[in-house]
């Protein structure tokens, strides 16, 4: 059995910020950048960082996460584990709905169920099968009905969840977006509606929503004076603006207009003594996705030409000049530690992925033999951001001096329509990047394996795909060192193939105004968290 802390010792971690030392002001409003637009609100739907970051101001799960990042307690009061670590017990806090409704067991067994449910084809129904909830694969496929996946309400404020396997990781998961609480009246009052408009969402968080439109350059949150511990939120509010020009967010930084702002390039080196500067964590790769259905791509030589092909020291260091780090890998540094408390990234190294324009070359004239034709022309997807489009041009430029005969066109677009792209298979190469959702690398070697939602390369590799149902829930589950060693074999395999092409892991240089304290930068599920933050 296993109980949280006295409630007020965990809402003093939570804050991280005892009342009698705030010196700010209260009800400020911090405005932030962003350089994409969100693109949904809807927790069960959502896919991306920016989305995730300002669903977690409106709306918590049973756990949520303290300034490191661990889980800590939200909506969830206290839980028992059984003995066997399949089943828990949640006892869950008073807390209410931004329009007084309580918030009850079953708005968790509503929106899990509809997470699951394949008529909502979300594209994160995977994350319950991770977190070993009992059935969940079998409900999302449709094979069983959703009142079988793992989880029922024993009254208002009891929740159980029941696992197929004991997951170490299972508590991380509750405090990320996707398994949140939805009401299941008002979504049945709006419908498809849901998440577009301030009055088609509820919140239980430290935000409502104010001002919002799908899409939207600009938005507003304001603080829920209805949230369970508004007392220990200091903000009003939060001004979200989308400037994709980082000339133009750097601009509106120094007129006042943005508290926080990101940093691209040279303004790295323009901004780095300034005391406002600071660069943070990020667990994100970036790298491109071949689309193995397209012709020529199929070949594991042209792709490993390609991705050999550029040099990824360049673009970190030369290019994006904003604490980022080459990447000849998937699985991101400082992720998760193995049973011997090394980095993953410490055991397996750095892979065969590093740039070797020589040995790119000899893939390329095995390829050009292989398919019978000496030039290639392919579309690279890249999102509308001048980071992204920078990144771009680089490796179109290095690519194709390297290889001759190959041509990369660059198709510049907003991130949802690349993402929609991608997730139509209507694409040749695409930009694209892959942040962790939870501390173990199957958060990203999932998105390798065949069936997976998120496998839009096509890439196939049985044996790849029986190690990955050997690590998550065959017989390696329960024996650490060996899943270990074969998680480190999974990435080489895909790396071997170029199932993708890495280039680099993100750091993030940002500046924040002196009077803006307590903002939460994350590198797993989440950008930010500005629940903790105060402005002076």
């Amino acid at each position: 059995m296993r109980y949280f802390k006295k409630v007020m010792v965990a809402v003093l971690v939570f804050t991280g910020i005892l009342p009698a030392t705030i010196q700010a002001e209260e009800g400020a409003v911090v405005n932030v950048h962003i350089d994409v637009e969100v693109a949904t609100l809807d927790h069960n739907l959502a896919t991306d960082g920016t989305s995730f970051e300002v669903i977690g101001s409106l709306i918590q799960g049973l756990m949520t996460l303290d300034p490191d990042g661990n889980a800590i307690p939200g909506i969830a009061e206290s839980y028992e584990v059984s003995e066997d670590g399949k089943v828990y017990t949640f006892k869950l806090r008073e807390a209410i709905w931004s329009n007084d409704a309580p918030v009850t067991a079953n708005d968790f067994v509503f929106s899990w169920q509809r997470l699951a449910n394949p008529d909502t084809a979300s594209e994160y129904s995977f994350i319950l099968e991770a977190a070993g909830v009992l059935n969940a694969s079998e409900v999302a496929s449709g094979d069983k009905a959703l009142e079988e996946l793992g989880v029922k309400a024993l009254d208002d404020k009891t929740l159980e969840v029941t696992l197929a396997r004991p997951v170490a990781f299972f508590i991380d998961l509750l405090a990320f977006s996707p398994l949140y609480p939805l009401n299941e009246e008002f979504y049945n009052s709006v419908g498809d509606q849901y998440a577009t408009a301030p009055d088609k969402i509820l919140s239980n968080g430290a935000f409502v929503l104010t001002s919002y439109e799908p899409a939207a350059s600009a938005f507003e949150l304001k603080k829920n004076d209805k949230y369970y511990d508004a007392d220990n939120v200091h903000l009003g509010g939060l001004k979200y603006q989308v400037i994709k020009d980082s000339q133009q967010a750097v601009l509106a930084y120094q007129t006042g207009q943005v508290d926080v702002v990101s940093l691209t390039g040279e303004q790295v080196e323009l901004f780095k003594a300034d005391p406002e500067f600071k660069t943070v964590p990020a667990g994100y790769v970036w790298f491109v996705s071949p689309n193995n259905k397209v012709a020529g791509l199929e070949n594991a030589d042209l792709r490993l030409a390609l991705a050999l092909a550029f040099d990824r020291e360049v673009i970190a260091n030369n290019v994006l000049k904003d604490g980022s780090n080459a990447a000849s890998y998937f699985i991101p540094t400082n992720l998760a530690n193995g049973p011997d408390a090394k980095d993953f990234r410490e055991t397996a190294g750095d892979g065969p992925l590093v740039t070797d324009v020589a040995k790119a070359q000899e893939h390329f004239e095995k390829a050009k033999e292989a398919l019978g034709r000496d030039t290639f022309t392919y579309s690279l997807l890249v999102e509308d951001t001048e980071s992204a489009i920078n990144v771009a041009q680089s490796l179109e430029a290095q690519i194709e001096a390297n290889l001759p005969g190959v041509d990369i066109v660059l198709e510049q677009m907003p991130k949802k329509t690349r993402l929609q792209r991608m997730q139509d298979g209507d694409y040749d190469l695409a930009l694209h990047r892959w942040g962790p959702d939870y501390r173990d690398p199957t958060t990203n070697l999932q998105l390798l394996e065949t069936n997976s939602n998120y496998n839009n390369m096509n890439w196939s590799n049985d044996d790849f795909d029986a190690l990955y149902e050997a690590v998550t829930i065959g017989d390696l589950v329960d024996k650490p060192e060996e899943r270990w060693a074969a998680m480190i074999e999974a990435e080489n395999i895909a790396l071997s193939e170029a199932a993708i092409f890495p280039i680099y892991q993100k750091g993030s240089a940002v500046l924040v105004k002196s009077n803006v304290k307590g903002v939460d930068f994350m590198t797993v599920g989440t950008n930010r968290i500005f629940v903790r933050a105060t402005k002076d």
